[in-house]
């Protein structure tokens, strides 16, 4: 397929962007609003004008224009047309770049079967639910065969048990097609589900490109810390295997049960954001769950609230809405229920 270089790209938002995209690679930016994730999309399709280069494959594209790139672009918004069909959507592209009837709706049948949205073909945008309209864009992105594929926070407007289902669908195609990809996201669940690897922006500067876990066990910057949440890091004093793929993990004075697919490990990281919290204690499955003292809040932007909470002299990280804050009514030195579930605890292999 291809591999994509940017080259001490400027412009209104960048600042000396350089960046190596390899071929079939999974490269997500993360980053806040306004720090510049958008902006490289557009580069790359060549949207927006830039200094510096892009090559796709060591050739430069910067004369070439964004109908010739190669490139498909899934919006943020979807950007359906809402007076065509569902099969009139997807084949827009197609039509668009002459190819004949026949080749035409053998390619629409092939997706709408790939996506399960043969029985929506000749239903209207308006008619559809949220999951549906992201399939057919996502169809209609891949209906002219692109060598990149760029995507714009495609499950952002959706629900949480939606976006769960189409990004685990999007990671195995995007897989299955081994079609370089460049995913934006806010979200360190997303990125770090879906990352071959993983570019940090923060104000238009790229500030540590890396695997996934190497982001989040050995961040470069306080700034990446921060923007992965601050998790907890803990080193483990001692490591027991369980039953059912479970082990127990002594840290310090902390003991979590973790799952454990039978590789060593040394390190946990707590995900900050996907701890619960409660005024009263939790009546739950999950086996990690403890009675702590509130320590420390402190808001973050205009919406998170950074709670720091002791348990058995460990403190923990927990970021939440404010929403969510103003709703549990507790206060610094007061007591809290923490659960702490599989899903929040990920391991660092020896």
């Amino acid at each position: 397929m291809v591999n994509i270089k940017l080259k001490n790209i400027n412009n209104f938002n960048c600042k000396d962007i350089n960046l190596d995209i390899k071929d079939g690679e999974m490269m997500v930016l993360i980053g806040q609003t306004g720090a510049g994730k958008t902006t490289i999309l557009n580069v790359i399709s060549g949207l927006i004008p830039y200094e510096g280069s892009v090559y796709f494959n060591g050739k430069c594209m910067d004369n070439v224009s964004p109908a010739k790139r190669d490139v498909g672009y899934l919006f943020q918004s979807f950007a359906l047309f809402p007076n065509l069909t569902v099969r009139e959507n997807i084949s827009f592209g197609l039509e668009v770049k002459d190819f004949d009837k026949n080749q035409i709706n053998t390619r629409v049948d092939e997706l709408t079967s790939l996506f399960g949205i043969e029985h929506i073909a000749n239903r209207y945008p308006k008619g559809l639910s949220g999951g549906e309209k992201q399939r057919v864009a996502f169809a209609r992105t891949l209906a002219t065969n692109p060598k990149i594929l760029l995507l714009d926070e495609p499950f952002s407007n959706l629900d949480p048990r939606t976006a769960n289902i189409l990004r685990n669908e999007m990671k195995n195609l995007q897989k299955e097609l081994n079609i370089t990809t460049v995913f934006v996201t806010h979200n360190q669940k997303e990125a770090f589900e879906l990352a071959d690897r993983v570019a940090v922006i923060k104000n238009g500067i790229i500030e540590q490109v890396s695997k996934p876990m190497d982001i989040l066990f050995n961040p470069y910057t306080q700034s990446v810390h921060h923007l992965l949440g601050s998790p907890t890091i803990l080193r483990c004093d001692e490591v027991k295997e369980l039953d059912f793929g479970l082990a127990k993990v002594t840290c310090g004075s902390l003991s979590l049960v973790v799952i454990n697919d039978g590789e060593p490990f040394d390190k946990v990281a707590i995900l900050s954001y996907e701890i619960r919290l409660s005024k009263y204690p939790i009546d739950s499955v999950i086996p990690n769950k403890f009675k702590a003292k509130l320590v420390d809040v402190v808001a973050i932007g205009k919406s998170i609230v950074q709670l720091v909470v002791e348990i058995q002299n460990t403190k923990l990280t927990v970021e939440l809405s404010k929403t969510n804050w103003n709703q549990l009514g507790i206060e610094v030195s007061e007591n809290i229920y923490i659960a702490i579930p599989f899903g929040s605890i990920i391991t660092s292999i020896k």
